[in-house]
């Protein structure tokens, strides 16, 4: 061949020398690329041979689990700084179904461990593995510290088990304030849709009612998340990504810790609601409503058995019967007769009239609460001493329209516009209304049950509340309001408190003065219906009421309370200010079937005000 190339080369004129030295570079060129082969081919039998179970093995067992960071719910506080509502660790028991071995075996070694339901985590580990294998399946959530430990010391022989710590709600006074605080629930697959809840999944508990609700977007947070790389057994080896969750923001409400319990305590074994209130703002300082319910339930989990006697419960726990209570009024209506019948000129201060304890209109009698009657009488003592005799007559002199007419313009009849869920609107009746609703005309009898709060009227203790606080402040309707800050911080807050007025009454000032000392009246004259509620630190002004469940049939006589079964007794009312002067705090008390106003519910307010005035801290403002 080399003879064929020189000949080649001579007839092609290269020199052969030139030749000689490209077949010398040839050949080493060849050899480095042996050489070089010869080194891949080691390395990857290296590789492939001597290391290749162990590589196998990390490249099997290695994963990379996305985990979810749940953020802290923002805390809730009252108006002077107490907390209220906080957050504990929840320890949750988990497993990722495509790094289970055997199932059943592991069922069987946490069984030792700890107690678990093995029928339902099998369930849910087979369905899991078919929908979604690669997210931790939760098996047992509220693991106790003793729990936890054995868990953790055993995890090394448990592959594929995981365990979370998650923030879970707490509620430090139990069914405090629940139904202005609310609850937390499951949140729905309906909700997931919707943008207010994008910061959530599947699992989440989410705002369900009350402040929890209305603040569920700033309470909830915004979450985090981590990469994290584990091995065969699920031991967490690095975090290879992570964004922290961000907490909630917090919640400051307008109510008073101490006041909040007070008019709790006064409800203890009873069914009814107290409603406080800021007059010159609208600040709700309490709602009370009876009976109460744990929220601390709700995140423990509650099953369905649980959840369907809870609804069912005839003393309706979840109800809040200050805005959804709708109840007559009985004589706390009285007030908004005598406005009407002032300011339409039909009623004169000093005319009298004689109450003989009876009232004939039409061949029926309309009885007086007090035997007897209360002789003559005039507007001041009316009021004072409750006299339904009078509120007959100026009603039947009014009319009924009139009547529904200032009793709308001094807010009664519709929402008050608490933005915290449902509210009931109450019920003021006119002749429209009962052509409409019951297609029969209005009688004319019915005009002096309204002129007493009864027949068809009805309203709720949150209306009365903030009705008295008008009375008291000048006629501004107040929108009531339940929250003065909301934020991270004061310096960084996202919602302030400020008075939102709805309204005003134009209605004369001396008529409004002459009902502000016929109140002063009721608590402090010697035959005031609410002379219970007097107290020697402070001047109250009040009206007491009694609201009929049942009307007692016509010729038969009254008979006494303890004779009458509990669901057919009075509605007891009781609405005061305090004080009457400058007033602070404005009341309203209904107790269910607790009789007479006087008798029940102005001790009540009573003891509600000293309370509140002995104790009251130091108003921090927002």
């Amino acid at each position: 061949m080399q003879s064929q190339v020189i000949i080649m080369a001579g007839r092609s004129g290269f020199d052969p020398a030139e030749i000689d030295i490209f077949q010398r570079r040839l050949t080493r060129l060849i050899f480095f690329v042996l050489i070089a082969f010869g080194v891949l081919f080691v390395r990857l039998w290296f590789l492939q041979v001597i290391h290749g179970s162990n590589y196998r093995t990390q490249s099997e067992s290695n994963r990379i689990h996305l985990r979810d960071l749940v953020p802290f719910r923002g805390l809730l506080y009252d108006r002077n700084d107490e907390l209220l509502v906080d957050n504990r660790p929840l320890f949750i028991l988990g497993v990722v179904p495509d790094e289970l071995g055997d199932p059943d075996s592991l069922m069987t070694r946490l069984e030792r461990l700890i107690e678990i339901d093995q029928e339902s985590a099998r369930k849910m580990i087979r369905r899991a593995q078919k929908r979604n294998p690669f997210q931790p399946v939760h098996i047992k959530k509220g693991l106790t510290r003793d729990e936890l430990a054995k868990v953790e010391t055993n995890m090394f022989g448990m592959p594929g088990v995981v365990m979370e710590v998650k923030p879970r709600r707490h509620y430090l006074y139990g069914g405090f304030a629940f139904h202005l605080i609310g609850y937390l629930g499951e949140i729905g697959r309906e909700q997931l849709t919707s943008k207010e809840y994008t910061q959530n999944r599947l699992g989440d508990l989410v705002g369900k009612f009350g402040v929890e609700r209305k603040w569920q977007k700033q309470l909830n947070g915004t979450r985090g998340g981590q990469q994290v790389e584990v091995d065969a057994y699920g031991r967490r080896l690095r975090v290879l990504f992570q964004r922290d969750a961000e907490p909630g923001s917090d919640v400051c409400l307008t109510i008073d810790k101490g006041l909040q319990m007070l008019a709790e305590k006064e409800l203890e074994d009873k069914a009814g609601a107290i409603v406080a209130m800021n007059p010159m703002s609208g600040e709700i300082l309490a709602m009370a409503s009876s009976p109460t319910f744990d929220p601390n339930d709700f995140v423990r989990g509650m099953d369905r058995k649980g959840w369907e006697s809870l609804v069912s419960d005839l003393r309706f726990p979840l109800q809040n019967r200050a805005t959804t209570g709708q109840y007559p009024p009985g004589s706390l209506f009285k007030i908004v007769v005598a406005l009407a019948g002032l300011e339409e000129g039909i009623i004169d201060p000093q005319e009298k009239i004689t109450c003989t304890g009876r009232h004939y209109f039409q061949g029926r009698t309309y009885r007086d609460w007090k035997e007897g009657g209360h002789g003559s009488v005039d507007l001041h003592k009316a009021i004072v001493e409750s006299c339904d005799v009078y509120f007959y007559m100026m009603g039947q002199r009014i009319g009924i329209d009139t009547i529904a007419r200032y009793a709308r313009l001094l807010g009664l009849g519709s929402e008050t516009g608490l933005r915290l869920g449902s509210e009931k609107p109450g019920l003021i009746p006119d002749r429209e209304w009962k052509l409409n609703h019951w297609h029969v005309p209005w009688q004319e009898g019915e005009t002096l049950s309204v002129s007493v709060g009864q027949s068809f009227t009805l309203v709720t203790p949150l209306q009365m509340a903030r009705f008295i606080s008008a009375l008291f402040n000048g006629g501004i309707l107040f929108r009531p309001q339940e929250t003065r800050l909301v934020g991270k911080g004061k310096e960084n807050a996202v919602f302030r408190f400020r008075p939102d007025i709805m309204g005003r009454w134009n209605v004369s000032e001396e008529h409004v003065e002459l009902i502000k000392r016929a109140m002063i009246g009721v608590v402090n004259e010697p035959r005031g219906t609410g002379k219970a509620a007097r107290t020697d630190i402070i001047q109250v002004a009040g009206k007491t009421g009694t609201a009929q469940v049942i009307a007692l049939p016509e010729g038969k006589e009254p008979i006494e309370e303890e004779e009458v079964p509990y669901k057919f007794r009075d509605h007891s009312w009781f609405v005061a200010v305090a004080p009457a002067e400058r007033p602070e705090l404005a009341l309203s008390i209904v107790i269910e079937h607790g009789g007479g106003g006087g008798g029940t519910a102005a001790p009540i307010a009573k003891r509600i005000i000293e309370g509140y005035f002995r104790q009251r801290p130091q108003d921090n403002g927002a």
